[in-house]
């Protein structure tokens, strides 16, 4: 197992670093404090640098105008984005896009592909995932109540989603919906491509995120389908195969998120320490002469390596192993990284007292929108209930002396 980094990969980390520090992060105040349609203008020369750079969607597909970057060198990738919120949009690997990404390279007929996927990664449209529901629980995604009924050449979607990330300006989604209502509950739905502007897709809300509703990319809305029509021909993939599409989404998805939370993890870590340091508490005294918070330092640093070397590990066993070796790997990844994070970060925000509650520094961002990290794409439990029913089950008939 070589977690070795290649020197291709050295310098494209360095490039990103660079231009992170000089071009992105410097963002963040118009990014926390406007609508998201004001940023768009330079947001778009940024992205346009980044193309001139040659960085450009570093996991999508070289045929497309992607870098194709393999899963272990886009987790460092992805790290190195993380360190603002901005980062994985500028790239042109953000979620949900990048998941679209993936699941219409794979199913995505010839058709589709032109139409939805190149424009995808090219940047000059944005989609968003249509599969959480407002009454159904997000923890067993084979309960859908949303469906898509055939009649004529068209299917006639009609359900209430939410949680769509980046519906606002998206423009199409792709929406999980039961198309085969008396087949095993693992074969009755099927992923639909829906366009935004189709008739009968609603955009009811931007739901408000502990206060903050968002705007355009960085927003999570509820549609409602009614009597929603598309042509069969918009079906990704199988019919009856949206579970499954589902889960060889989630699994690449879930070790992208965690490099993120890594990246997280790390800017909110450099900002602790930059404060303990610089924050004068009495005369010719500073907070990091405190032993408590040396004792925060001392554990965020330990607990950041951890989680860092685990997702690497998962993401090293999936790409060598397979999803199905890795399963277990991503479901302690999942948890682990999530609880990381959470405690780095309210470490960083206690650091700073007042400054660490307003919106002057990163960390209030940070705290308000990565809380979820513990409940989407699995929660925590979920995760937790079926690694251990796994280690349970090989100890079943195992003697231990």
């Amino acid at each position: 197992m070589d977690f070795s980094v290649s020197e291709k990969m050295q310098t494209i980390i360095e490039m990103i670093n660079e231009f992170m520090d000089r071009e992105i992060i410097p963002l963040e105040p118009a990014f926390l404090r406007k609508p998201f349609a004001d940023l768009v203008p330079e947001l778009e020369e940024k992205r346009r640098m980044v193309k001139q750079m040659e960085l450009w969607a570093p996991p999508h597909p070289r045929k497309y105008g992607g870098m194709e970057l393999d899963l272990m060198e886009f987790a460092l990738v992805s790290e190195a984005l993380g360190r603002s919120p901005l980062g994985h949009y500028i790239f042109g690997c953000q979620a949900p896009d990048a998941g679209n990404v993936e699941i219409l390279h794979i199913y995505g007929t010839d058709e589709q592909k032109e139409t939805y996927l190149r424009p995808l990664v090219e940047g000059k449209i944005r989609s968003c995932f249509s599969m959480t529901e407002v009454e159904m629980p997000g923890s067993n995604p084979v309960m859908l109540e949303t469906t898509a009924v055939k009649e004529g050449h068209d299917y006639l979607i009609n359900g209430q989603k939410w949680y769509s990330t980046a519906a606002d300006g998206a423009r199409f989604a792709i929406v999980m919906a039961v198309t085969n209502p008396d087949a095993s509950p693992y074969l009755a739905a099927s992923m639909v491509i829906v366009p935004t502007d189709t008739k009968g897709f609603n955009l009811v809300r931007n739901i408000s995120i502990m206060g903050h509703e968002g705007s355009g990319w960085h927003s999570h809305g509820e549609i409602l389908y009614q009597s929603c029509r598309v042509p069969q021909k918009n079906l990704l993939g199988p019919e009856g195969h949206g579970f499954v599409i589902a889960q060889e989404r989630l699994g690449p998805g879930r070790i992208h998120h965690c490099m993120r939370w890594i990246g997280e993890c790390n800017r909110a870590f450099d900002l602790m320490c930059s404060r303990a340091i610089n924050r004068v508490i009495s005369p010719g005294k500073v907070l990091a002469g405190k032993q408590i918070v040396q004792v925060w330092i001392a554990e965020c640093a330990a607990e950041i390596q951890a989680a860092r070397l685990m997702v690497l590990h998962a993401a090293w066993k999936m790409q060598n192993l397979g999803v199905k070796e890795a399963r277990e790997d991503i479901s302690l990844i999942k948890f682990f990284v999530a609880k990381v994070l959470q405690k780095v970060v309210d470490s960083a925000l206690q650091v700073h007292g007042g400054l660490g509650m307003s919106d002057d520094t990163i960390l209030a961002f940070l705290y308000r929108f990565e809380r979820a990290a513990r409940i989407y794409d699995g929660v925590d439990e979920v995760h937790k209930v079926s690694v251990a029913k796994r280690v349970l089950r090989d100890y079943e008939n195992r003697v231990v002396r």
